[in-house]
């Protein structure tokens, strides 16, 4: 390097010899098709692993295949003389003056202010000037020169003087932080200022201490990485045996649910059998009566074939007065209070478990409230607020507690309210944050297309024993349509409507994202939504829209209103003929939309926190409704 800054040509030669992957000379040089040299060696490991989409790593052009690499030897050639020249300028500093070989190993030497041929081996501070071995005699051999100040060649002597005095830096300005001559000492009178190399000792003096304080300094962040670790670790564990615990509890609630689930359908189960049975006995039975017939038939073709008509009279005579019953089939049904019973006592478990969560809910929000509002020091006869129900094993209000459990809790409880009262100012824009998360969510969905929704396609059957008595379901129960007739054609069951002409899907939706789409006919007076199972049967309280537990849009001639909890809120008019239904259970939302050729356009949508599973729901009010549910491929 040295050998070629000393040649102006080569140091512009060397730039133009360098890879620009390794920013070395080339080695073994090879040339890409848009005209770039880089080392064989650099391009093989850029390319490494590649398949395709090879590129120049300079110009970044792209090429269809992988280049078929050549060498470049004119390149190589150059290289090769361009370092043979720089090892041989090499050798010959190595064999010069051994007293500068060390100094101007890896830069070129000062050169004598005298001369300015031979290099410096001195530099005289009061003259300013550098000197070689024959112009320094006179400051060694001269008195006149006693007082001159020498040090090794310097090369940067203009760096070093005042740009104001001309005169070398002899003092340092702690104030300014700058060096100063003799002469600018009388514009810092006022300053702090020392010689040079006492403000040199002084300023290592200071660096090693804060050296020393930054080594102290990483060394505790070090430790405190350390316990930060397995701080990490230990409540990773502790979560884990926390999750176990959790898990066997619900294993148990599981059990319980699935035992009694077990029951409830073991009962249905019986009831089903003993049907069963009546049935297989009562075809038994016609089948009896068929094969009497049967015979009967046989007897009379017989005897009408006979010849003799003394032996065909006296057979006519005896088979006129055989007589056949018409086959009669008893009606046999399940037993209703069973069935109905069983379902009950679902619901039963359904509510009671549903309340006791929302209970467990409301009293962890309330201790979260109290925690956050509490003082830091805990009231010494505060009782113990626990995360479980009473149950068997609480003590009972006659009992007392242990000293040593009471100070446990005491402290525990301690613990809670502070760890509390720290979280609470994070946590509190949450619920802001999860709403802005619901409704990114719901714009998500609805800026999808059709053909996006279609991939969340549900195809819903019509459930028979929840049809009004007057609506007709037609076309494998996916057509709905009203037909006066009395109320007694239709057997009465506990899921039934009873005052309104609705509906309900025979598929229910407990979470994902599920969509499908309804066929209307112009003009008519109908309705379509979403409810719980637990809605009304009978009453006002079982009309879509007129409780809390359903959503529902209807039409009215021209005019749409959607209905939630008795509250009717007008919307602008559609005209299209086929409406789209998109339920996202954990998003909070049901969407109404009307389906176009190549696009949907949003009816209403409603936001609402699901608690139970939900069911298509639909209603005929006009004798000329029809409602269709669509066939869709997801």
């Amino acid at each position: 390097m040295a050998a070629l800054e000393s040649e102006p040509g080569l140091s512009g030669l060397e730039e133009e010899l360098t890879c620009s992957i390794c920013l070395c000379l080339f080695s073994s040089p090879v040339t890409v098709p848009c005209g770039h040299n880089f080392c064989a060696s650099c391009l093989e490991l850029t390319w490494a692993g590649l398949s395709g989409g090879f590129s120049c790593p300079q110009c970044r052009a792209t090429f269809a295949g992988r280049p078929q690499l050549q060498k470049n030897t004119v390149l190589c050639r150059v290289v090769e003389q361009l370092q043979g020249r720089s090892g041989a300028k090499g050798e010959e500093e190595e064999n010069g003056d051994g007293e500068a070989g060390g100094c101007w190993a890896q830069e070129p030497p000062v050169s004598c202010d005298s001369c300015r041929e031979a290099p410096a081996v001195q530099t005289c501070l009061t003259c300013t000037a550098s000197f070689c071995a024959e112009h320094l005699r006179p400051h060694r051999d001269s008195p006149a020169f006693r007082d001159h100040q020498l040090c090794p060649p310097l090369r940067d002597l203009q760096q070093r003087k005042c740009p104001q005095h001309s005169r070398l830096f002899e003092f340092f300005c702690s104030n300014h932080g700058a060096c100063i001559c003799s002469l600018c000492l009388l514009g810092h009178k006022l300053c702090p200022t020392s010689p040079l190399e006492q403000a040199k000792a002084a300023a290592q003096s200071v660096l090693k201490k804060k050296l020393m304080e930054l080594h102290n300094q990483s060394e505790r962040t070090a430790r405190a990485m350390s316990t930060v670790k397995t701080n990490q670790s230990q409540s990773s564990e502790t979560a884990s045996r926390k999750k176990e615990l959790i898990r066997n509890e619900f294993s148990e609630i599981k059990a319980v649910i699935e035992e009694r689930e077990n029951e409830i359908m073991k009962a249905i189960t019986e009831e089903e059998k003993r049907v069963w049975n009546k049935f297989d006995y009562i075809y038994g039975v016609l089948g009896n009566k068929k094969n009497e017939i049967q015979s009967l038939k046989d007897q009379i073709e017989m005897a009408l074939t006979e010849s003799d008509d003394v032996l065909f009279l006296k057979r006519a005579a005896a088979l006129q007065k055989t007589s056949t019953k018409e086959a009669f089939v008893p009606v046999v049904e399940m037993d209703q209070n069973v069935i109905h019973s069983t379902y009950q006592a679902a619901i039963l478990l359904k509510d009671v478990v549903k309340i006791s969560v929302i209970q467990s809910r409301d009293k962890k929000e309330e201790a979260k409230l109290v925690k956050t509002k509490a003082p830091a020091a805990a009231h010494p006869n505060k009782p113990f607020v626990g995360k479980k129900p009473p149950g068997p094993h609480q003590a009972h209000k006659g009992q007392t507690i242990p000293p040593a459990q009471s100070t446990s809790q005491e402290e525990t409880d301690t613990k809670e309210k502070k760890k509390a009262a720290k979280v609470a100012p994070t946590t509190t824009p949450a619920p802001a944050s999860a709403a802005a998360a619901a409704k990114e969510l719901m714009d998500s969905f609805l800026k999808k297309s059709r053909e996006e929704l279609l991939q969340y396609a549900a195809n819903i059957t019509l459930d028979y024993n929840t049809a009004h008595h007057t609506l007709v379901l037609s076309e494998n129960y996916t057509r709905m349509s009203v037909l006066e007739i009395t109320p007694s054609a239709r057997r009465q069951h506990p899921q039934r409507f009873v005052d309104y002409r609705q509906v309900l899907g025979l598929q229910c939706f407990r979470k994902g994202v599920h969509y499908w789409e309804v066929q209307l006919q112009p003009g008519s007076f109908c309705g379509l939504g979403v409810c719980y199972g637990s809605m009304e049967r009978h009453g006002p309280d079982s009309r879509l829209g007129r409780n809390g537990k359903s959503w529902c849009i209807e039409w009215l001639n021209a005019k749409i209103s959607s209905w939630h909890n008795d509250v009717e809120k007008c919307l602008p008019n559609t005209k299209a003929t086929k409406v789209g239904v998109l339920l996202h259970c954990e998003g909070g939302f049901v969407v109404f939309m009307a389906v176009g050729e190549k696009s949907n356009s949003v009816i209403y949508k409603f936001k609402a926190q699901f608690t139970e599973a939900l069911y298509p729901a639909f209603w005929l009010f006009s004798s000329d409704a029809v409602l269709s549910l669509s066939h869709i491929k997801g």
